[in-house]
């Protein structure tokens, strides 16, 4: 094929207005439009490299500007390069001399949006899914990935490479197995911006459809989640699963309280129950709620492995919720997982949000074969909404379970008709909407 060089990085700002329906709202985030920045990295073959990383509305301003700030480093880049050395890029984005003055966050994630569109470049050009990408590099390889500089002191390389040694033998047969059944998928239906009909519509189809569990977001009132929680336990009975999550909305003593009140729906974690970074605050909730057995869950906010080793290490969750576009892309996310082993806690991704079911699917697939090696106690979030008629290759579940994509990449090309209706603001939709505005003023 020749040397592949990277000739062009294009980034679009994507916003869906689900503020009009109340999908994904939470106490937090009341009218949330979700969001994308989708990021196309051209090179000099025919094959281009995609990345999502999500927000909510607003905050695509901030990510797209990041982004095209980071492309400038890997124009003309060669691909070669990146093969051979993936952590050297990860590094070198990382570190860059002003940009790291910024700390995590926007900047970390505008990160992940360029090493995810390369990640996606290197498995369609291999011609696999980046699962299969990811299961085929050698246990060195995968850690060579790794930033390990803040991590040693809890996990090192060595410690890395004996746990995916201690899975090798059993690659082949897990994969297969997953490849029948799928892996287990939970579903998000409480959204606090709908009603409680609405809420028990979709609990009793997707029940219908092979579902055991389901989130409920909590937090706007003790009453009005009481009432709902009770509702929901009276449909679908003592068996199945229930989660709740509320965003971070409440306080360390707050959040105990309220998680009393709540305890007799039997009821599996509590998500985010207070700020994202909080470790001696997730601790003491941890601590406090184990005895009416539920857990604690985290992540979809967490923006550093740094800040993942003190949670994992610590005991302050029970449940490690890794995001695909949160943290600095797949080199970020491949050291939580494998702490997450070894402190034997369940990952269970997070995927509310344009593109990330699609996208986290593949580390709970690389999990749950090469590392972990469990399905059992592991559940993914799945989301009902922006698949169909969003992307090219939506992502497929069967009897409530996640079937394994076959798609090169991550597979998240975007079907030309959404990104023509979603382009913000010259899209078909905003557009209209803009003239709407302009006429009611």
């Amino acid at each position: 094929m020749g040397k592949i060089t990277i000739k062009q990085v294009e980034v679009y700002d994507i916003r869906v207005p689900t503020s009009d329906s109340g999908l994904g709202s939470d106490p937090f985030h009341t009218s949330p439009d979700y969001s994308a920045v989708y990021t196309v990295v051209k090179s000099s073959t025919e094959y281009i490299g995609l990345s999502i990383v999500f927000t909510c509305g607003a905050g695509n301003d901030w990510v797209v500007y990041g982004v095209k700030q980071l492309a400038k480093m890997i124009r003309n880049y060669s691909l070669e390069e990146f093969i051979a050395d993936p952590g050297s890029l990860h590094k070198r984005l990382l570190e860059h001399h002003q940009l790291r003055w910024l700390g995590d966050g926007v900047f970390r994630m505008s990160v992940g949006g360029i090493i995810n569109a390369l990640w996606d470049l290197w498995a369609k050009i291999e011609k696999k899914p980046l699962w299969k990408l990811l299961l085929d590099l050698s246990e060195e390889e995968i850690v060579d990935c790794i930033d390990w500089r803040y991590l040693c002191d809890v996990l090192n390389p060595e410690e890395a490479i004996e746990i995916l040694k201690s899975k090798k033998d059993f690659i082949k047969e897990r994969e297969k197995e997953l490849n029948s059944v799928g892996m287990p998928a939970y579903l998000t239906v409480g959204w606090s911006g709908i009603g409680d009909d609405e809420v028990i519509s979709k609990i009793i189809h997707f029940s219908d459809q092979g579902f055991q569990a389901f989130k409920i977001k909590v937090g706007v009132d003790i009453k009005s989640d009481f009432r709902r929680l009770e509702l929901i336990r009276t449909q679908i009975g003592e068996e199945k699963t229930i989660m709740v999550d509320s965003n971070q909305v409440w306080g360390v003593d707050e959040a105990i309280n309220y998680m009393e009140r709540l305890a007799h729906f039997n009821l599996k974690w509590i998500e985010e129950p207070t700020a994202r970074d909080d470790v001696v605050g997730y601790e003491t909730i941890s601590k406090k709620l184990e005895k009416y057995n539920i857990g604690v869950a985290g992540g979809e906010q967490i923006q550093s492995p740094v800040i993942y080793k003190q949670m994992l290490s610590s005991g302050a969750l029970q449940f490690c919720q890794i995001d695909a576009a949160r943290m600095g892309g797949v080199n970020d996310v491949l050291p939580v997982i494998l702490l997450a082993k070894k402190y034997n806690i369940p990952v269970c991704p997070h995927g509310g949000g344009i593109g990330l079911c699609n996208m986290v699917l593949h580390f709970a697939i690389w999990d749950q074969i090469a590392v972990s090696g469990r399905s059992d106690i592991q559940l993914i979030e799945y989301i009902d909404f922006l698949q169909e008629g969003v992307f090219v290759e939506p992502i497929k579940i069967r009897n409530g379970n996640y079937m394994l994509p076959e798609v090169y990449g991550w597979g998240i090309e975007f079907k030309d008709s959404f990104l023509s209706n979603y382009i913000y603001p010259n899209g078909s939709v905003w557009q209209q909407r803009l003239k709407n505005e302009n006429r009611d003023n």
